[in-house]
Order: structure tokens, then sequence, then C-alpha cells
């Protein structure tokens, strides 16, 4: 018989905040935890599309009234998901150590930051690619004599920063299970997209990564590890031949022997066979469709698959599923796979306080007229 999700029964807060707080908001949801997203009033819900099985509530942070709702919430809550640059819950009176934990002792606080709170950078504004940047990783990616190119925002506002926090959560959660404590998860992205660079970095003192950017092996270097344009212009197949029997399979696969392609004295790791190389399969991959060349690879062992645009994806029907399987206690399914929704200020938060707080709008809180959610004043018997 199939369990509920393994977060099912846990209470999170989610201060309203951009790509990694909502990440990881997220996955805690589909996880089964019960998120509620704490807004602004006033702001229409943003560009936050991260909003499965969430809901929310506006609180205005800097008025008693909404405060105390926010603050009678933390008794109740297992984990708060601050997304706010250093000394930002400490300026609204809510510091993690002396008031959040002091009101509830097994809350975990996971504070999200770009940069690391103890650098030079603490204070400052910063996106994905400059935590990217100070990371060390960025210098890494892009062609050769080309600035850097970052891979959009995947690296550090989501794999490094949201998948990291979660991460965090999970391992306090552990922790709490054993001590019966909370304590505060501090995530920033650039030591979290360091640390997903862990075996590149390594790989710098050896020959497979330690010369100019694309001139190596997996940076786009090696013509048997990039991508190619194929007959129908703007369509690609991926190759990924490193081990010697699955460059033979890509040669069979390309109609090619080992001497039309490496001549002489040369071998495929000599990278001074590798411009000759990359001319030889650009041009033998223009004369195919990729669908041609999907036929030829696929079921094979050559390392060599389609590049899929998400539109032909969806269209095809492809499922979206969950970040690993559990056969015991699986994710909710991903509902959203294609189609993102906002989730306006205020919506679902109802219900959500009723089914933690036991409250009702009227007799416990009112709703202002800019949607703010406001205590209202306990009865004096």
């Amino acid at each position: 018989m199939t369990a509920n999700p393994p977060l099912t029964g846990l209470k999170v807060l989610e201060l309203a905040g951009l790509a990694p707080g909502p990440f990881c908001g997220v996955l805690l949801a589909n996880w089964g935890a019960s998120v509620l997203r704490i807004d602004r009033p006033g702001t229409g819900g943003g560009n936050d599309l991260l909003t499965s099985h969430k809901s929310s509530i506006a609180l205005d942070l800097k008025s008693p009234t909404s405060l105390a709702v926010f603050l009678d919430l933390i008794p109740k809550s297992d984990v708060l998901i601050d997304p706010f640059r250093p000394g930002v819950l400490e300026k609204l009176g809510l510091d993690p150590e002396s008031v959040l934990l002091k009101k509830n002792p097994r809350l975990i606080v996971v504070r999200l930051t770009g940069f690391r709170r103890d650098g030079k950078y603490s204070a400052m504004a910063g996106h994905d690619i400059n935590y990217l940047a100070v990371s060390g990783m960025l210098s890494m990616l892009g062609e050769r004599g080309k600035p850097p190119l970052a891979p959009g925002n995947i690296l550090s506002d989501f794999a490094g920063g949201g998948h990291a926090a979660f991460t965090g959560v999970l391992l306090a959660v552990i922790h709490r299970a054993t001590s019966g404590k909370g304590q505060v998860v501090e995530a920033n992205m650039v030591d979290g997209v360091s640390y997903l660079g862990t075996f590149p970095r390594l790989l710098t003192k050896m020959p497979m990564w330690n010369a100019e950017r694309g001139t190596n092996t997996l940076d786009g270097g090696a013509p048997y590890y990039g991508c190619y344009e194929c007959k129908d212009a703007g369509k690609y197949m991926s190759v990924g031949a490193l081990e010697p029997q699955f460059w033979a399979e890509l040669l069979k696969g390309l109609g090619f022997t080992e001497q039309e392609v490496v001549p002489g004295k040369f071998d495929r790791l000599d990278k001074r066979s590798w411009p000759h190389l990359k001319v030889l399969f650009t041009q033998r991959f223009k004369e195919k469709t990729r669908k041609e060349w999907e036929a030829i690879f696929d079921g094979t062992d050559a390392c060599c698959a389609p590049v899929l645009e998400h539109a032909e994806m969806e269209a095809a029907n492809y499922e979206q599923r969950p970040i690993v399987g559990l056969t015991g206690s699986p994710a909710r399914k991903v509902d959203m796979p294609w189609d993102g929704k906002a989730l306006a200020p205020g919506e679902g938060g109802e219900e959500t306080l009723k089914q933690w707080m036991g409250w009702s709008k009227g007799r416990d809180y009112d709703v202002s007229a800019k949607g703010s959610f406001e205590r209202r004043e306990k009865s004096k018997l």
C-alpha cells in the first residue's frame, strides 16, 4: 500500500521572493508539505510560477496587526523560508535566534542569500550570473575566445540555491527527529554552485580540463563531446562518446572508419586531431535530418541523442516527473508541467489558516481593503 508523500504534515511559511526561494518551497510542497506563501499587499503575485500545491496570505510585516498574524503562525510552523538579504528579518524585529526560535524551538529557518553572508559582497544586490561569477564556475563556461556564457539562471538560482536549500531543510528535519530542536539553515548560491562544481574544479589539475576555456574534453573542445547541427537547420544531435567502445559505435553510425577520421600518427585523444575531426563531424551530421540520425542511433551505445525542444516534448505529451521516484511514499504528481500559474496574494490562504490554526475570517482576522490579513484583537473575558 502506497503511503502519503514523505513530508505530509510539514507546515511551511514561505516569505515571497524570486526563483530560488519559491523553488525550495515548491520542492517541499511536491513532497507533501503544506506551503503558505507570505506575500506583500498589493504586489499582484509577481512573476512567480512555482506555485504548485501552495496557498497565500498577504501580510504587511510593518503593521502590528499583520505582524501579529505572522507571529501567531510561527508556533504552528515547521519551516520558514527567508529569501531576503542579510539583516532584513532583523530590521523587522524577527531575528531567527532571539525571536523566532524562542517562540518555536522546533522551527527550521532556512535563510537563502545570493552571496555569502560573511563575504565582501554580502550587502550587494545580485542575480544568478553574479553568484556564478564569484563562485569561479562561470569562468569555465562558454566558447574559446568569447566571454563566459551563463546557462540561463539554472545553476545558481535553482541548483545551487533553491535545491541546496531544500537539501538543508531535509537535513534539519532529520536532525529534529532525534534532537527535538529546530535550527537555522544558512544557504547561499555562491557556495551552492561552487559545491556543484567540485568535480570540474578538481579536473583543472588534470589534462581533461586544465587548458583554456572551450578547448578541453568536457567544455566543447573535444569533437566527440558536443552538439552538431543536422540537415534540418536548427535541429541538433548531442554527442558524448568518451569511452573507446562508445567512440567505435559513433563512428559506425556516422559511416566512418578510424583511419578516415584520425589519420597518421595521431589518435582521438590528441588535441592536434580535434580540428580535423570537428570539421568531418560537422559536415557528416549535416547530410541527414535529425529524425534520420535518430533512426540510426536509437538503441545503440554511441552516446548520440537528439537535442529535444520543449515545444516538441509538450506536443508529444512528455511526462514531467518529480526529481526522484519513491515506491513507498511518492511525491505529488507534477500538476503544471507546461503552463505555470501565478498565485494571487491571499489565494487559498483562508482555507490554510482554517486548517493550520482553526481560524475563520471575521472572527480571528480581517482582510483590509489592500488585501492585508490582520489579526483581530482577542476578546477580553
